[in-house]
């Protein structure tokens, strides 16, 4: 037997291999150049985090019917990919079904087990198709989703289709082939749905099922290669990133803001309060709040590459729903375009200086300063991504070396340090509304 066929596998698998390293090591290296952060609290809640959040999904049955399809995709891609280990253990090795002696008659159940799951995810796909083409979603036409978000989306529906169909395809020719003897067609057993399409196949011969199951053998496992290097340029990263992401989410409660200890100091210095021992201080030259990506953490970095896209931040921002322009999600697509742009400035040559800057470039005043802070979109993300911290960041930058806040704000915060409240009357009225009440 030549060794042609392993050798052209090889080399494909190794040129992937190389191409998501590399895509991988850009994004690792642009999720670098955010702050470091300072990851506390509970591991064990952590990983409770990643195991109900990310693997279970939990977030997603506030809507049950979606969240049974995204599940049933989600298991299917997860449980499928055990197929694929033997198909690349075959290529390599020049084998066929190389597992089949070790399930013995379990194999022929294994596969139809598959099989059901290939099928699950084809009508998923086909619903999560109609539904953003359709029926058309609110949340699925807003302008951030024009363009190429639009085309991601469905792209990666019909590509998983394709690749069910390339695998159930595959599987009923070999099974004619199997029980026509020809060599190297191991009898393996039924496959439940594979023999179902054997009658579209069975008036072909041998030969050109050969043909035919090698050519869907290539196409399936060649894009599966591809498919995993797509997603590392598509929204679908989350496959992977959720589980990291769930795991150093912030375990405080989500009306809880972050401080600046630096800022608190000042504070209390300037109001002759005593500070702590050892208190953060605020160095000289030391920049409030985030105008470029490099200004926030990591974690934000890591929500902007993790963002799946669904829109339910957007459906549920107060702002977004009477008509203001702001949308949770297009601040995350936008700090990673900013970053991808940056990287990519980075990668040749360049520096982080380029003239450009998440806000005012991609992100307007006016989108984060719609903001009501409630941490609606925190809540909605299933995946626990954070847009608010990204907005108040720039905010705090607006407000603190820009001195730039809306003229509404700025008499908000004079009335709250000479009256303790954000209304212009003195302390002493302040309930002088309550003594319309005791008269009745």
């Amino acid at each position: 037997m030549t060794l042609l066929p392993q050798l052209i596998f090889a080399g494909i698998l190794v040129i992937f291999g190389v191409f998501i390293f590399k895509r991988v090591n850009f994004i690792r290296s642009n999720i670098a150049l955010g702050q470091s952060n300072n990851i506390t609290g509970d591991r064990a809640k952590r990983w409770k985090n990643v195991l109900l959040i990310a693997f279970g999904q939990k977030k997603m049955f506030k809507k049950p019917i979606p969240a049974l399809l995204h599940l049933l995709i989600y298991v299917g891609f997860i449980l499928i990919n055990i197929e694929v280990l033997e198909i690349i253990l075959d290529g390599l090795l020049g084998a066929h079904r190389m597992f089949a002696p070790f399930f013995g008659t379990y194999y022929g159940a294994l596969i139809s087990f598959f099989e059901l799951l290939a099928l699950g995810v084809m009508f998923s796909c086909v619903i999560f198709l109609i539904r953003r083409n359709v029926i058309r979603l609110s949340r699925f036409k807003k302008p951030e989703m024009s363009g190429w978000p639009a085309l991601d989306g469905n792209l990666i529906l019909i590509i998983e289709i394709v690749l069910m169909i390339a695998i159930l395809s595959m599987n009923a020719a070999d099974q004619i082939l199997q029980s026509r003897g020809v060599d190297h067609y191991p009898v393996t057993g039924f496959f439940l749905v594979s023999s179902w399409m054997m009658p579209f196949f069975d008036g072909y011969d041998s030969a050109f099922l050969t043909i035919m199951e090698r050519s869907a053998w290539w196409f399936h496992i060649v894009g599966i290669f591809g498919f995993a290097l797509y997603v590392t340029y598509s929204k679908h990263l989350h496959i992977f990133l959720a589980f990291p992401n769930t795991y150093y989410a912030k375990l405080i409660p989500k009306g809880q803001m972050d401080h600046m200890p630096a800022i608190t100091s000042e504070v209390k210095m300037m109001l002759g309060i005593p500070i702590e021992e050892g208190a953060v201080t605020a160095p000289d030259g030391m920049k409030f709040g985030a105008r470029d990506v490099t200004d926030l953490n990591q974690k934000n970095l890591m929500d902007a590459y993790s963002c799946t896209e669904c829109g339910r931040c957007t459906a549920e921002c107060p702002a977004n729903i009477t008509g203001k322009k702001l949308s949770p999600r297009k601040i995350m697509m936008d700090t990673r375009d900013r970053l991808e742009s940056l990287g990519n400035s980075l990668k040749k040559g360049g520096n982080a200086e380029d003239g450009k800057f998440l806000l005012g470039d991609y992100v307007t005043k006016e989108e984060i300063n719609a903001c009501t802070s409630c941490n609606a979109c925190v809540e909605a993300c299933p995946i626990l991504i954070n847009p608010l911290d990204i907005i108040l960041q720039m905010r705090r930058y607006v407000v603190m070396e820009e001195s730039a806040a809306p003229a509404s704000w700025n008499s908000m915060f004079q009335n709250i340090e000479t009256n303790f409240a954000p209304w212009k009357f003195s302390v002493q009225d302040r309930f002088n509304w309550a003594e319309e009440l005791k008269n009745k």
